[in-house]
Formats: structure tokens, sequence, C-alpha cells
């Protein structure tokens, strides 16, 4: 079994076609037909069914691809591996990210670390943690910034809190504070429309969890939406939305007013695969994201962050970045 069989096989499962993934393989089609029928015989099993023109996956084919996926994804880290061992100034890092957190805290500490590093590629992919994960899994991504608790209970990834942060409600500034005082409590959002966020997001399942339990079923005007439309959406006074405190602090036309006890936490964690280790530029960036989380001043924290991580993580002095008290009354995402 050659790599490049491998390739040319990934190929054609994700293109469905002999033709389109020859192109994108840069290699004559019998070329191409030739190496996946001469992988079938290696391993003693059809890999694709070719019924009238379709072609789809055999269950060998299912089984195989992201096995293949993961071998190649691994060839590629071992050669950028060997290239910077080599003294190359180059890289790549492929990161996953929330929507929220690209929203909020991830353009300063990407820009900061281009900076740094101008000779290595960054490669961001935003989606929720549950597709974060799968891709993280099947070696489409080297870290991934997400939500805890995972959705499963794989132990193929390590995952380090990194930040805890409040979930606040938001209201457009145009309109009177949601009830006049400095909180309110989840109860206080029964009978006003919210703005929810599509399916998929961590947020709209924490947000829909607290309503039930405290025995409501939230009343939606908008629904369906990515971040920033939902925060322009609520700027538009469409209604309120629960949201992480982090993403108004470049919306001047939004207030955020914090829940009362029980408060809605969540906590971000930096993601990766157990069984890889990470490349020069994906530990680099490891150790970037931690010094700027610790550096962060406490007027920049505010007082719904929380940095987790510990000063070694990041090889810098022993300091403490501590903002929000512990409350055992306190619903955690």
């Amino acid at each position: 079994m050659q790599f490049q069989q491998l390739s040319y096989f990934v190929a054609v499962a994700r293109t469905r076609h002999f033709t389109r993934a020859a192109e994108l393989s840069r290699v004559a089609q019998p070329s191409l037909s030739k190496q996946i029928r001469a992988l079938e015989r290696e391993l003693g099993a059809p890999l694709f069914s070719r019924a009238r023109g379709n072609i789809t996956l055999t269950p060998a084919g299912e089984a195989l691809l992201p096995l293949a996926q993961r071998m190649l994804t691994d060839l590629e880290t071992a050669r950028r591996e060997v290239a910077e061992l080599a003294g190359v100034r180059r890289g790549r890092v492929r990161l996953g990210a929330t929507p929220s957190l690209c929203a909020g805290l991830l353009a300063d500490v990407l820009a900061d670390f281009h900076t740094r590093y101008p000779g290595i590629e960054l490669h961001v992919e935003e989606s929720g943690s549950r597709d974060l994960i799968r891709d993280l899994g099947r070696g489409e991504l080297d870290l991934a910034l997400i939500i805890l608790p995972l959705q499963s209970s794989d132990p193929d990834f390590i995952t380090t809190p990194i930040l805890r942060e409040n979930l606040v409600v938001a209201s457009s500034m145009a309109d009177p504070s949601p009830n006049g005082r400095a909180s309110m409590r989840i109860t206080e959002l029964r009978e006003r429309p919210l703005v929810m966020f599509r399916r998929g997001y961590d947020v709209r399942e924490a947000t829909l969890r607290a309503c039930r339990a405290a025995g409501f079923e939230p009343e939606l005007a908008v629904e369906g939406g990515e971040m920033d439309a939902v925060l322009r959406f609520v700027e538009a006074g469409l209604g309120l939305a629960v949201v992480p405190s982090m993403v108004l602090k470049s919306r001047p036309g939004l207030r955020g007013t914090p829940l009362a006890r029980p408060r809605l936490l969540r906590t971000v964690a930096l993601a990766r695969r157990r069984d890889v280790e990470p490349s020069h530029s994906a530990e680099a960036f490891r150790r970037h994201l931690n010094t700027y989380l610790l550096d962060l001043a406490p007027d920049e924290l505010g007082p719904d962050l929380e940095v987790l991580i510990s000063a070694a993580d990041a090889g810098a002095p022993d300091r403490s970045r501590l903002s929000l008290p512990d409350e055992d009354t306190d619903g955690e995402l």
C-alpha cells in the first residue's frame, strides 16, 4: 500500500468522480483508476461501487476513509516537522474555533502571533465544538478552541481548559435596560422575545437548557442566526439574546446584563489529538496563546472572564489572573 494510492482514494471519495479526482490530484485519469484498482486488489475488497455511473463507497471504503485521511495527515505533519528541524523557518497551524471566539478573543491573538511568526501559515475553521472535534479526529485540524464539556467521551483528545466566562443577556443600547437593574434572572426571559442562534451553537443549547430548567419554553423572535447576525438583530431591537460576554467588547450598540445566580458559565479549552505530537508550529501557537492570556491586564479581562492556565503552560513567572469568585450555585456549561 502506497501513500499515493491512499491520496487518490481520498480524492475519489471526496469528489465521487474519477475524472474530477484525477484533475485535483494532477494525474491522468487512467493512471488514477489503475492505482485504485491496485489498492483494491491489495486489500482484497472493492472500495467503490460504480453502479450506473454513480460512485459510492462500499463498506470497505467507508472503513478505510477515516484511516486513510489520518495517515495522510500524519505524513504531512512528519514532512513539516522534518523541514522545521532542518531549520526551515516556516510552518502551518490549522486552528478550529467557535464563532464567539472568532468574534471576540481570537483576532487579537492571531494578529499578535502573525507579527511574531510571519512565516507560519494560519488556517482557521469556524464552527461549533461538535464539528471541530470531528475534524480534529479526522486529522483536518491541529488544534481546536472548543467549549467544554465534550459531547463525546472519546479518550483520543487532550483538552486543556484555558478560560471561564460568564454568559450575559445582550440588549440594544437604543432600548431601555431589560429590567432596570444591574443583573437579571433567567426567569425574567420568560415573556421576552429572544434572538436565538442556529442549531449547533453551544450557547443555544445552554440557553434552552437554562430556560427549561426554570420551567418555561422561551419565546423566539428570530431563530437560526450566526453570531454576527444575532448581534445585529439584537442591535436592531428584535429581541434579547444570551451571549458570551467577550463578543460585546467591540459592539458599542449593545449592552450586556449579567445573569444573577445561578449564573451561566462556559469553559473554553484548547483541544488536540492524543495520538499525534503537535508540530513545532502548533506548539508555538499554544505557548503564544497561553502567554497572551496570562499577560492580559485586569481591565482587559473585566469581571466576566477568568484565565484558567498556569504560568508553567507559557513558561512565564507565576501570576494570578482570577476575576470570577467561586460560586457553588453557578451553572457550568
